[in-house]
């Protein structure tokens, strides 16, 4: 997905300049953008270059100095064209996975503070996802369709980190599980062997 749709949706919502863009994109824990200046306003260059946006400069008596951007209807015809194209299946690229992949080289304590590490994480974010969808910020709430939209959006996420607290939890407990088992068979092993002597 690329920035530049959700700039422009934003745009659809209300005419804004690129520092209300980049707050909203900021604080909305649904997107994976950290939005710094570069990402939102080399979006905006690139939408107003393709005439999806028009630029209001700011006059001497304005009591902003700051552009304003508003979607031109090129913009809302490629921002629906967007909407209604073949959505992609959820991307599931996460570092912690490829981390997993290759902590069999961690002892018992090393493996356990990688996994609290990321329980702690997740639950941070889990913590904030639900802050957003009490509160609601940044929602344009123009319609009833609209209101619940951003709303399965947000039960979306939390479902996805609720769920990811569960599978973390569960491998916790069967790591535990797994070590104790190994504890046993070693010990097993060494009495075999001492018979044996």
């Amino acid at each position: 997905m690329s920035i530049k749709y959700v700039v422009l949706g934003y745009l659809n919502w209300q005419p804004m300049a690129g520092y209300e863009i980049k707050r909203k994109v900021a604080d909305a824990e649904t997107l994976p953008w950290s939005a710094n200046d570069n990402q939102v306003y080399q979006a905006l260059v690139e939408l107003h270059q393709d005439g999806w946006v028009s630029k209001e400069t700011p006059t001497e008596n304005s009591p902003s100095n700051h552009h304003i951007y508003t979607i031109t209807e090129a913009g809302v015809t490629a921002l629906k064209a967007w909407i209604t194209s073949l959505p992609e299946p959820p991307q599931t690229q996460s570092s912690f996975l490829n981390q997993l992949m290759w902590s069999d080289s961690l002892d018992v304590a090393e493996m356990e503070e990688l996994l609290e590490a990321y329980l702690n994480a997740v639950g941070e974010k889990l913590f904030f996802m639900r802050v957003q969808a009490d509160e609601k910020p940044n929602r344009p709430n123009r319609t009833l369709r609209e209101t619940y939209l951003w709303d399965m959006i947000s039960r979306n996420w939390i479902a996805h980190y609720e769920l990811e607290l569960k599978w973390i939890r569960q491998i916790q407990q069967e790591l535990s599980e797994l070590e104790i088992r190994e504890q046993r068979a070693l010990r097993r092993s060494k009495n075999g062997l001492k018979v044996q002597l």
